[in-house]
């Protein structure tokens, strides 16, 4: 627990900053419910994953390998239960292998948490042609999410972890000319472009849900907040150095940081939310170009197109 989590005070929910992923699920009984975690293998979605299934709930922890996912989620304990699953983001085929193979479970998921993501990358770097935070963190889920759509439970969530550097995204928001990264880059302007562009996937795909009378399906996105975990390790020298005299005083610890997508996953007060974006286990406000649902639009456009493309 960091110096601020000691002094910071709960929200409208009744959690706040300092909440963690075990805080926002006392009392709750998930035995029978089946979740996805991408990113399951490490920091806060592995973290999410160890509540969920002390909570009795069903895993399927998604990781860059199956042996990945089985190695980490080795020492967790509970009455619920993990099935590891491989997909890489950044590998469409991966994805949709990742698709197929909880579709053939024939068994409904209550909720997607899509957790995974690659952070300020300090030079340009592709895949099939796109800048890879955009490939990775919105294309690689756009595939997976849209893919299991139909196996999504009448009240299904879907969990989007954004971020507040998505404010840091470039002035037109999301540079639908550039995403190649080839027209400029930085690293933080590129992760940023990445993180709105799973805010806004998150406010088009619940637009989308509530166009459909009857659905009650919901999705959201959130700031999980500010915690030192491997997310972290393309950071140059100097701001990995800031982050390790800063943690103890302002980042939040893991478990912290874990607290909001667990609370949107499941909590019964999360599932009356659709198309909000969180923070601190409460709703917050975006930036305005995470509000603007032309570009949200724009962007399922052509992400549909790209993956199309892909083949």
């Amino acid at each position: 627990m960091s110096l601020y989590s000691m002094f910071a005070g709960k929200g409208p929910t009744g959690f706040g900053y300092a909440s963690t992923a075990e805080d926002v699920t006392v009392g709750l009984d998930l035995k029978g419910k089946r979740y996805l975690v991408t990113g399951s293998n490490s920091g806060i979605g592995l973290e999410a994953a160890r509540v969920l299934v002390l909570r009795g709930a069903t895993v399927l922890c998604a990781a860059r390998t199956e042996a990945k996912a089985v190695e980490a989620t080795k020492s967790f304990t509970g009455p619920g239960e993990t099935i590891p699953v491989a997909c890489e983001l950044a590998e469409p085929a991966s994805v949709r292998a990742c698709v197929a193979t909880v579709a053939a479970m024939g068994k409904p998921l209550d909720g997607i948490l899509c957790n995974a993501g690659i952070m300020a990358l300090p030079k340009l770097e592709q895949k099939f042609g796109y800048e890879l935070q955009f490939f990775t963190n919105h294309i690689g889920h756009f595939i997976l999410v849209t893919g299991l759509l139909d196996t999504l439970t009448a009240d299904g969530r879907v969990v989007m972890l954004s971020s507040m550097a998505h404010t840091r995204a470039p002035a037109a928001g999301i540079e639908l000319d550039n995403l190649s990264g080839e027209r400029g880059y930085t690293a933080w302007g590129a992760y940023g472009q990445s993180k709105l562009a799973n805010l806004l996937f998150a406010r088009e795909l619940a637009r989308r849900f509530r166009a459909t009378e009857g659905d009650r399906r919901t999705a959201t996105a959130l700031h999980p907040g500010v915690i030192a975990t491997n997310l972290g390790r393309h950071m140059s020298p100097i701001a990995l150095a800031t982050m390790a005299v800063a943690g103890p005083l302002f980042m939040k610890s893991i478990p912290e940081g874990a607290a909001t997508e667990t609370w949107a996953l499941v909590h019964p007060d999360a599932g009356k939310l659709n198309g909000e974006y969180l923070s601190d286990s409460n709703v917050r406000e975006s930036s305005k170009h995470g509000q603007n649902m032309q570009l949200a639009a724009n962007l399922w456009a052509e992400s549909e197109r790209i993956v199309a493309a892909l083949g």
